[in-house]
């Protein structure tokens, strides 16, 4: 794989949107509407969230945006990788970056949401080899059998 840029994205490019889309509806075959807590192109451009996109060359590679819940809490929302990029490591650098960012703004938490479905178990085990452990719900999460919650504790 060329090389990989990870940048903050203002989500103009139609490639984004496209990609979150994507993801969209691909969370539709997995949860019922109740249960899906991925976010659109309006909903990632609130203050409170910082979106990345990746690069290799001209393609989309993926994307994801951290949320600030409050002074010492953060949240993963919407990663999402490219199709033709599945298991090169994109997710990882993504995830790297947002973390670095998170300890860089002295969150002392980084939590994230994501699916049960088997369809999730990459995901799943990707967090969990950055060091996320499973945890109940959080903000303005609650039970739910389509989901599975993380944390991790900073440094």
């Amino acid at each position: 794989m060329n090389t990989l840029k990870v940048k903050v994205d203002d989500l103009a490019d139609g490639a984004v949107a496209k990609l979150l889309q994507q993801h969209l509806e691909e969370m539709r075959r997995y949860s019922p509407p109740e249960s899906i807590h991925a976010l659109d192109v309006a909903a990632l451009t609130q203050p409170s969230l910082t979106f990345w996109s990746a690069w290799v060359g001209g393609d989309l590679a993926g994307c994801g945006a951290l949320k600030q819940m409050d002074a010492s809490q953060s949240e993963i929302k919407s990663m999402r990788t490219s199709k033709q990029y599945l298991r090169r490591g994109v997710a990882a650098q993504l995830l790297e970056c947002m973390l670095a960012e998170a300890k860089a703004r002295s969150y002392q938490t980084v939590s994230l949401e994501t699916g049960t479905d088997d369809a999730f178990i990459p995901a799943r085990k990707l967090y969990e080899r950055f060091g996320f452990t499973e945890c109940g719900p959080f903000g303005d999460y609650s039970l739910d059998p389509f989901s599975t919650y993380y944390t991790k504790l900073l440094d």
